[in-house]
């Protein structure tokens, strides 16, 4: 069984308040785009071993990939096992939720290839024990606004087409967070529609919590951002809590022609283009 576990930018982002758990409460509003992580998953009768290709991310028992699949079998009492193939194309501490992606669609794939054993609200409770943004890829969605530690979901309606600039800047989580000031409150109701018709639209609430935080550490990272500004992209934004910027454009057409103007100022930067999704791709059979 194959899986595409797709990467994902966050449209607007606000950080509310820390838990005594040390989990943060935030609010945001994401949407899964087609720059893909793909896996591999071959049920067996022994345990669980997963084989990354493409990026070293450390020990085998500390991948997301590796944590979800426990879990799930775990929740399941089930002595069965399964063999994973982990394809890396997504950066990672890149703001793009390559982890957590992985982590959700091997959720969604173990439940699909045993016959959906779990409901999808005890996959959303296992979700939620493994990360914030887990829950978002758990659920399939395109697009969604999030609340709490992320597992509160509204779906919306949103097509953009993007361009991806992948800094090599590990920012990392923990490093966006410290100095933040949290926000005493959440959006104001009406603030985010059900359905988000334009860009200029969607210009008038964007924003993203830790860019002042980050973009304080790293100019270079708002230098970036104000450059995918200027060659046509309505909404600019730092993903999640960076390194990875990105900008919006109407047409795919309009977002090749600011890639190639961009790489003309930022050579050591690799753009790519890219586009919204409705929904996150289904498990497909190898064949």
């Amino acid at each position: 069984m194959l899986v595409r576990a797709p990467a994902k930018i966050n449209l607007f982002l606000r950080v509310l308040a820390r838990e005594d758990s040390g989990y943060h409460q935030i609010e945001t509003l994401f949407t899964a785009v087609n720059f893909y992580d793909e896996i591999q998953f071959q049920l067996t009768t022994g345990e669980i071993s997963l084989r990354v290709v493409g990026s070293d991310l450390g020990p085998i028992r500390e991948n997301l990939v590796y944590r979800a699949a426990t879990l799930f079998f775990s929740r399941m009492g089930a002595s069965k096992g399964v063999d994973i193939i982990l394809q890396k194309k997504i950066p990672t501490e890149s703001g793009l939720g390559g982890g957590s992606s992985d982590a959700g669609a091997t959720l969604r794939t173990l439940n699909f290839m045993l016959g959906k054993p779990f409901s999808s609200s005890v996959l959303m409770n296992m979700a939620i024990q493994l990360g914030a943004d887990v829950p978002f890829f758990s659920s399939g969605l395109g697009a969604a606004l999030a609340w709490g530690r992320g597992e509160r979901l509204m779906p919306i309606g949103f097509h953009s087409h993007v361009v991806l600039a992948l800094t090599s800047i590990p920012v990392g989580t923990a490093g966006a967070y410290d100095g933040l000031v949290l926000s005493r409150r959440t959006t104001e109701s009406g603030v985010v529609p059900r359905e988000i018709t334009s860009l200029e639209q969607l210009a008038t609430f964007s924003s993203n919590h830790f860019e002042e935080n980050v973009f304080e550490r790293y100019p270079e990272l708002e230098d970036l951002r104000q450059s995918i500004e200027r060659v046509g992209s309505p909404v600019a934004r730092l993903s999640g809590s960076g390194g990875t910027v990105f900008g919006l454009f109407r047409t795919a057409d309009e977002a090749h022609a600011a890639t190639n103007e961009l790489s003309r100022y930022w050579p050591d930067i690799q753009f790519v283009v890219a586009e919204t999704l409705d929904s996150q791709p289904e498990p497909n059979v190898l064949t």
